[in-house]
């Protein structure tokens, strides 16, 4: 809400009156409306009022109801980030517009952190064009002498669980120095219950295809558990201006986390062979889970401004993440179901971003950046299993450089353009028990983006791009140790390894949006997209007789491999407006929806449902907010939908994501303009969450399906401005 007052004078009774000319206000929310509008290049603009609107814990909570979002796993859990429903490693995640270092996760950010997300559905050659499926950059809070501090305390409850945390964001008020210190703690309980029914089926050698099963078997898993998480978040940005458009940012960040939990695991299993049923046999395993992980990193961004029309950034970024954990399994009979095990690990990354870019304003409406990029990450891991005393040691590092250039410019009133060009080069090397690993790519990217505005001045206008961008593999697909199945090794229950000849994806890719903005605000768009992809990661799982752990045994081993191409498309709408904008006797509530189809084809395996991993049919969010006039009280809420859908990923593999429909709805009672209190229910209408893999190949069939529990949560805070 803004308000507004004015002193009013009266002016001399000969006076000239003077014209100010049209005077207009905007809120928040309009200047992010704005800023999305006038860019070349597709973006969406989240300010902090859309972003604090809703009371999330979490930003991920805030990212899925955005267009084209989702999140990887059960409701209320948290989980990996996704645009356009692409896996993991197609989205690109910047922080204060650098790479998030390593072990970093959007989920350990809170809303109160943030100033504002960017979201980029197609790359630019200065944000980077490891973006197949688009980028995200979210912008820490920003700060101001004049505002006062914002403190959070709340409490939540999840099935009988109680946790509190606290949130205070400090205006910085040093003479010739703002920003802001953002401090998160929490004290967290988090239970668990999932339950599992694998079915398997081995026929005997040289058996017909439509023989009997020599062996099946039925395994029924239960495992629950209680987690306790403590954790605490810093993080300050601090800004020094200098004469002659010098400035100096700074933004310190740490974050440490202890976890620990206590399980139970008890598992049931019956067999037949040839005919025969085996009786019932049973196990159960009581396990521990302690970890640590600590990260501390500095950025930094200078600015000069040598004239006018020319400055130059340069950015850094330097840090350090530690990681150790310990994993302890005690079984109770010797049945072998389960194992008696002790496990742990420990890594260290260290990483440095530096990053210069010069801007140059040119004639004709041209403005010309130009920059080069260095990043380099280190990590040193040890860890201890169950087959020999160095298993998992290993040493590995990633350096990459790049250089591009970019321009953007005016054409005529209807027309603005922007083309560039980035090139790319990335090493990875490391040693593990398997010996010396290496792998080097690189890419060369051209992007073009187009604004077209069929009338000057108007409220319509087309987006077009044309790009390409890639995929690049992960240091630990590359590299990392190898992992074997806490269970008896079976397809659902694989061992890990990584793959050293992995090449990058590329992705030639088109995108067209139609936008209308409305007065007052508000945005309605239509977005069309289409990327085919070369060269596509895939995990795939095979029978392995050689592999060192266990020579001339069967084992299941699942590692990353180059299957081929694919494409992917879909039309993703949007829709954010007052209902008094489009029915004038409506009240003003506020609607935020988007609604996404997403389609996708792999073109080396067998259809039906050969589509990208991880990647549903659809996603859609509708949302409203109303605040009443009689009273101090605010309604609000959002329902996200994603259907579940089946994945066929070999010839042999099939995986399947069940359904999610995650129901929030929130209450902010406001007892005068510094204090509040808010009640926040989210997950109100909770539905198990479940997936399942199936292998069936070489005679061997198995069926693993997993129901995962989850809860509704309500969340108590009271937030004050001091």
């Amino acid at each position: 809400m803004l308000t507004t007052s004015w002193a009013q004078t009266t002016p001399p009774p000969n006076g000239p009156v003077q014209d100010m000319g049209q005077v207009e206000v905007r809120s928040n929310r309009d200047n992010d409306t704005e800023e999305r509008r006038q860019s070349t290049a597709a973006k969406i603009i989240i300010g902090r009022e859309e972003i604090e609107r809703q009371g999330d814990a979490s930003l991920g909570e805030v990212l899925k109801r955005l267009p084209g979002v989702t999140m990887q796993g059960a409701p209320g859990r948290g989980g990996a980030i996704r645009m356009r429903g692409l896996g993991g490693g197609y989205t690109q995640i910047l922080l204060d517009g650098q790479r998030v270092p390593p072990g970093f996760s959007v989920d350990s950010l809170t809303p109160e952190m943030v100033e504002k997300i960017e979201i980029m559905r197609a790359p630019t050659a200065d944000t980077g064009a490891r973006a197949i499926a688009g980028t995200i950059n979210i912008v820490l809070r920003e700060g101001q002498k004049t505002n006062p501090d914002d403190l959070k305390i709340g409490g939540s409850f999840e099935h009988g669980q109680v946790s509190e945390q606290v949130n205070w964001v400090h205006n910085l008020k040093t003479e010739g120095m703002s920003g802001t210190l953002t401090l998160h703690a929490m004290n967290s309980w988090r239970p668990e219950d999932n339950s599992s029914l694998t079915q398997a089926a081995v026929q005997a050698a040289g058996a017909a295809p439509d023989a009997l099963p020599a062996l099946t078997s039925e395994r029924d898993r239960q495992a629950n558990s209680l987690g306790h998480r403590q954790a605490l978040h810093a993080n300050a940005r601090m800004q020094w201006k200098g004469e002659e458009g010098k400035s100096l940012v700074l933004m310190p960040f740490l974050m440490y986390s202890q976890f620990n939990s206590n399980g139970q695991i008890d598992l049931t299993e019956n067999k037949t062979l040839n005919g025969l049923t085996l009786g019932p046999s049973s196990d159960s395993a009581t396990n521990t889970n302690a970890s640590r992980f600590v990260m501390t990193r500095l950025n930094g961004q200078w600015n000069q401004r040598f004239s006018a029309d020319s400055r130059f950034e340069f950015k850094f970024g330097l840090g350090q993440s530690n990681y150790n954990s310990n994993f302890d399994q005690i079984a109770a009979a010797n049945a072998g179901l389960l194992s008696t095990l002790q496990e742990s690990q420990s890594f260290r990354d260290l990483s440095q971003t530096w990053n210069g870019k010069l801007t140059q304003v040119l004639g004709n409406g041209h403005q010309v950046v130009s920059g080069v990029e260095l990043e380099g990450v280190r990590r040193t891991e040890e860890a201890n299993a169950e087959v020999t005393d160095d298993t998992g040691n290993l040493k590995a590092s990633t350096q990459r450089w790049a250089i591009f250039t970019q321009d953007e410019w005016t054409i005529n009133p209807n027309w603005s353009a922007y083309a560039g060009l980035r090139y790319e080069n990335i090493l990875t090397q490391g040693s593990n028990e398997e010996g010396d690993k290496r792998n080097k790519s690189a890419v060369l990217t051209p992007l073009l983006h187009a604004l077209w505005k069929p009338v000057p001045g108007s409220r319509d206008q087309v987006r077009m791009s044309l790009t390409k961008s890639y995929k690049t593999p992960t240091l630990y697909n590359l590299v990392s140790r190898t992992y074997l199945s806490r269970e008896s090794n079976s397809p659902t229950r694989p061992d890990r390894m990584g793959n050293p000849g992995l090449k990058p994806e590329l992705a030639n890719g088109i995108d067209v949006a139609m936008e209308r903005y409305l007065n007052g605000g508000g945005v309605l768009s239509a977005n069309v997209f289409r990327r085919n992809i070369s060269d596509l990661i895939r995990t795939v799982t095979s029978e392995r007789f050689d592999t060192m752990w266990a020579p001339g045994q069967r084992r299941f081993v699942s590692s990353p491999q180059n299957v081929g191409d694919a494409i992917t498309q879909g039309i993703e709408l949007e829709a954010k407006f007052r209902l008094n904008q489009i029915w004038a006797d409506a009240a003003a509530v506020d609607v935020r929806s988007n609604l996404s189809f997403f389609s996708s084809r792999v073109l080396d395996v067998l259809g039906p449902n050969n589509r990208l991993d991880q990647q549903p049919s659809m996603t859609a969010n509708l949302g409203a907010d109303y605040r009443f006039r009689s009273s101090p009280l605010t309604l609000g809420g959002n329902v996200n939908i994603n259907p579940d859908y089946t994945t066929r990923r070999t010839e042999q593999q099939w995986a399947y994501q069940g359904a999610k429909r995650v129901v929030d709805v929130y209450g902010l009672w406001r007892f005068s303009p510094n204090t509040a209190f808010r009640v926040t229910v989210s997950n109100l209408t909770p539905i198990d969450y479940l997936t399942g893999s199936t292998y069936i190949g070489n005679g061997f069939s198995e069926i693993a399906n997993t129901t995962t529990r989850n809860w509704q949560t309500v969340q108590l805070r009271l937030e004050m401005k001091i």
